[in-house]
């Protein structure tokens, strides 16, 4: 929190180090993992043996949205950027990459070195331990054992400081534009940070963190509660790139995805077109399955939406309490 408020160099020195040595560490252990575990054919078979049935897949492919967590940082940091229409573009593809051959490596060792049913329960929480325990050099696993820690640490830094980030910049632009209220806009005056959202964010994470010290599996919840959240807003930016090249078609665009279809004279994205029908799709099978996410999710949604239309009434019948006051709002750092 206190990193967040000092300011965005520090916090990106921070983030920027915690994530070598994540990197670093995980392409350590798939290596290791694939020169002393890795079995192909044991592999295939626990896969055949193990085939999730529709629901499950389903179930699966949410939750695996949640090894993005912090990709829309990117595009909320973009107003901080040196040159954004390269450097975010450029970023995204590295961050899709890096995610994509880390955890399928992850995923392939750990399929290799140890039984499905045991990856389920007894390494369920920390997969990558397992891994560590089953690598058959002992200078190695003692090696890695410290390792394995700090990765775990950094990985949660990482996730926290990312989602903080975002969330006080994106409350930051709806104080700004009378979508929230107008003290989630000021900033500090010395550090000219979103002081008020980062603290506020940062207790509610502290509050929601309290209940897995009594019940543990409380965190598998909270993990499908977030597919549910993030699903709907990947499902939103699929929507936004189709919605703006049909409404704003000659706006300046640096990095134009490939793949278009013209439909009554619009080029119309494929990749988006198609990422919207699957998002759509994979967030109403988690709702049917899931009654913690259908229940909360939709509630918070609820409230969500009760909030912004209090607002949005209060800002109409009383709009100069929604007036900006230059000397409170500054440009974020």
């Amino acid at each position: 929190m206190m990193v967040n408020i000092i300011g965005i160099k520090e916090t990106s020195f921070l983030n920027i180090s915690a994530t070598i040595v994540d990197i670093l560490t995980q392409i350590t252990l798939v290596v290791i993992g694939f020169i002393t575990l890795f079995n192909p054919a044991v592999l295939v078979q626990r896969i055949i043996e193990n085939w999730p049935s529709t629901g499950n897949l389903v179930l699966g492919i949410a939750l695996a949205t949640i090894a993005y967590t912090g990709i829309e940082t990117m595009s909320q940091m973009a107003e901080e950027t040196k040159k954004p229409e390269k450097s975010v573009p450029r970023a995204l593809i590295m961050m899709i990459v890096a995610v994509l051959v880390i955890f399928a490596g992850i995923s392939l060792v750990s399929l290799s070195a140890m039984p499905v049913e045991e990856l389920a329960s007894e390494w369920s929480r920390d997969p990558v331990a397992g891994i560590a325990f089953y690598i058959p050099i002992e200078m190695i696993k003692v090696i890695l054992k410290p390792l394995i820690a700090i990765l775990a640490g950094t990985i949660l830094l990482i996730a926290t400081n990312a989602g903080l980030i975002g969330i006080s910049r994106l409350v930051f632009s709806q104080g700004t534009h009378g979508l929230a209220p107008s003290a989630f806009s000021r900033v500090h005056s010395h550090f000219k940070t979103p002081y008020i959202s980062i603290i506020i964010f940062s207790l509610i994470a502290i509050v929601l963190l309290v209940p897995g010290f009594f019940e543990a599996d409380v965190f598998a919840s909270m993990g499908a509660l977030y597919a549910i959240g993030s699903l709907l807003a990947f499902m939103f930016a699929h929507a936004s790139i189709i919605g703006l090249r049909i409404k704003k078609p000659d706006i300046p665009r640096p990095f134009r995805i490939r793949g278009n279809i013209n439909i009554k004279g619009y080029d119309v994205p494929i990749i988006p077109v198609m990422g919207l029908l699957a998002t759509i799709v994979i967030w109403i099978i988690i709702l049917i399955q899931e009654p913690y996410s259908r229940w909360i999710g939709l509630g918070w949604m609820f409230v969500g939406l009760v909030t912004y239309f209090i607002i949005r009434f209060r800002r109409h019948n009383k709009p100069e309490e929604w007036q900006l006051k230059p000397e409170k709002h500054h440009k974020v750092l």
